[in-house]
This record gives C-alpha cells, structure tokens and sequence, in this order.
C-alpha cells in the first residue's frame, strides 16, 4: 500500500462571525535551520503555508497555546488545493 502525499492548509474561523468575515489561513514561522517557531494568520490563502498533516497539527497545537485569542476562533485543518 502507498502513503499519500497529501498538503494540509490551516484555517482559523471567528465562531461568532456574519458573512462578511472571511477566513485568515496560517503562515508558519520557521528558523533558518528549519525549526518551527509559530505561525502568524493571513488573510492570501494563496501565501499561506502548505504543510503536512503532523506540520498542521503542530502549528494548531501552537496556535491554541500562544495565542491569547484563539478561544475566538475555530480552527481546522483543510486539504490544500
């Protein structure tokens, strides 16, 4: 059997939001060596970072812990493409 390659994009929703609210996707902040440092949110989905399932985990996993306003927000992980 064959592993898929699948990319991951991480997505942060307000839970209260109108319609008019668009979704912010995540950055991820990484060391010159490669080591994750965080994320940031943005709003281009086309420059956010694309990432593996276990990257995307992480990064919500950090997100959840960081930063002060997540509770705000739903997040989720969703295919990029």
């Amino acid at each position: 059997m064959t592993e898929l390659n699948q990319r991951y994009i991480v997505q942060q929703c307000k839970t209260n939001a109108g319609e008019k609210e668009l979704p912010v996707f995540a950055k991820a902040m990484r060391s010159k060596e490669g080591v994750f440092e965080g994320v940031s949110f943005i709003r281009n989905r086309d420059k956010a970072s694309i990432m593996t399932l276990a990257e995307a985990q992480e990064a919500v996993a950090w997100a959840k812990k960081k930063k002060p306003l997540a509770g705000l927000y739903e997040t989720s992980i969703i295919p990029a493409g």
